[in-house]
């Protein structure tokens, strides 16, 4: 999962971009970017690191112009590579830089096409650069020197027509402005709005809208699936469908666990759909469970906070902060390696031992990925001194791996793979396990917006909404995904960073 951002004002946008990232640092805390444009020139700065330890106020000073656009990441497939931080650059025509959030399902055709048909050059592994290079060759084709709204649009229909998976992506081209769009089913989450000022309307495109809350920007929408936004450097404002055929189908995992709880997708409130999450499972609770014994609900920090809380009220029980975070400690969710997440979770995690001492205690998470987390927090409460343990998730069995930009494991890494749920408590130590019903999860969220027909949880039913994902291209996944790989990447990383500091 990634987070984008990109700005077209009157004033220089590099503190704005700088302070949007750091907003949207949930969203990615492998590398940050920005890039700017002054006079026709860009500046760029990107590396591996959270955004405050990227930009230095030396290094802010040169990014100069009044748009630009930012990037934070995390890696999918397990790189974490720096030459692979965004945004990326790419010369002609025109000079195209681009941030780029999810993941494309035919890159390894894609990349044929590019070398065979198009003859473009890929220096990376990433499939945004790829997403990039696509949309460069459908400009390029159109042969003119200097480019209108129509040629921008165009372009986009281009990259609608041969990319598939998820993308939601801002572009900048030095004199012409900045591009947002979203792929036909609007998987990954994009908007934009607007700010007013005594010189006039600045924009703003950004996955989340607590971005554009941040900066003082107001809301307009959503950016639609296949539509395409197109902001000139002068200010003024163009949107456009580029797709004929349409199908909204965003991913559910973002108001699980990766969005803001203060953040609206898709006129849905994140906040109100995780109470809302809360609520259903405690109801299952009532209705499979009536004679429960449990004595207080304790959130696992921090995004299933809002559900447990609910989940409390419902039950008629307590709720208490029973785990204080370290929050100088990175999400172990996207932490590679086994070893390293075993190790972080009691750096990460404290118990208080009064919340837990002779009770029983019904622990509540977002949900549940590997397992490895939830069985030593499990340990952590009755090392607290908790009589018994039960475990909820907010969120149904994750059995399948996600596809679409969030690096999710391998399906033989996921514990409730080839597992029921009652194997599942069995292995993270839990004395009951209560997970989300699909359809409620559904439920919850639609009830924000009764538009919204259907939703990508393929890492629930192993549907895959695109249609083009198979056996092979999920071993290919699991081959790139599993720790093994991924200890690998990291030693390699570790001696490309060696040799280039010598």
């Amino acid at each position: 999962m990634c987070g984008i951002a990109g700005i077209v004002s009157h004033q220089n946008v590099n503190q704005d971009l700088y302070d949007a990232l750091t907003v949207l640092q949930h969203r990615g805390q492998d590398a940050a970017g920005i890039v700017t444009c002054e006079n026709g020139r860009l500046h760029l700065r990107k590396d591996n690191g959270l955004t405050r330890d990227v930009f230095t106020a030396e290094q802010m000073v040169k990014l100069k112009g009044n748009m630009g656009i930012a990037h934070v990441r995390y890696p999918t497939a397990g790189c974490s590579s720096s030459s692979e931080a965004q945004p990326f650059y790419v010369n002609s025509p025109f000079g195209i830089t681009l941030a780029h959030n999810g993941n494309l399902t035919n890159t390894k055709q894609l990349k044929k096409e590019l070398f065979i048909q198009d003859q473009r050059h890929l220096n990376t592994n990433s499939d945004s650069e790829v997403l990039l290079n696509i949309f460069a060759h459908e400009l390029q084709q159109l042969g003119k020197l200097e480019l209108n709204k129509n040629d921008i649009f165009k372009a986009v229909e281009g990259v609608h027509r041969r990319c598939k998976g998820a993308y939601a992506v801002v572009i900048m081209i030095p004199r012409i402005g900045i591009i947002g769009f979203r792929d036909p089913h609007g998987i990954r989450p994009i908007i934009f709005g607007e700010r007013k000022t005594e010189l006039g309307s600045e924009y703003m495109i950004a996955s989340e809208s607590v971005a554009l809350d941040a900066l003082g920007f107001e809301l307009i929408r959503d950016i639609a699936p296949g539509e395409a936004v197109f902001i000139e450097q002068s200010g003024k404002l163009h949107t456009q469908q580029c797709s004929e055929i349409i199908d909204h189908c965003p991913c559910i995992f973002e108001y699980v666990y990766f969005a803001r709880p203060d953040s609206i997708i898709d006129n849905v409130s994140v906040y109100k759909a995780r109470l809302r999450m809360g609520d259903k499972l405690a109801k299952k609770i009532i209705k499979e469970w009536p004679d429960h014994d449990i004595d207080v609900v304790i959130p696992i920090p921090d995004t299933s906070r809002t559900s447990a809380m609910e989940m409390a009220h419902t039950l008629g029980v307590k709720y208490r902060e029973g785990f204080i975070k370290n929050r100088y400690i990175g999400r172990t969710f996207i932490m590679p390696g086994q070893q390293m997440r075993k190790k972080s979770v009691r750096q990460k995690l404290n118990a208080i031992g009064l919340e837990f001492e002779g009770k029983n205690v019904l622990l509540v998470d977002d949900s549940i990925v590997r397992g490895t987390t939830s069985e030593q927090i499990i340990m952590m409460a009755r090392d607290a001194g908790a009589k018994k343990v039960y475990f909820a998730s907010a969120a149904p069995a994750v059995r399948y791996p996600n596809v679409y930009g969030i690096d999710m494991p391998a399906a033989n890494e996921l514990i409730a793979h080839n597992r029921t749920d009652e194997e599942v408590c069995a292995a993270i130590g839990a004395d009951k396990m209560i997970y989300q019903d699909l359809q409620d999860l559904i439920d919850s969220v639609r009830k924000g917006n009764t538009d919204i027909k259907h939703f990508d949880t393929s890492c629930f039913d192993h549907h895959y909404i695109t249609g083009d994902i198979d056996d092979d291209y999920l071993h290919n996944i699991e081959v790139l995904r599993n720790d093994a790989a991924q200890a690998d990447q990291l030693i390699q990383t570790a001696s490309i960073d060696m040799h280039n500091s010598k």
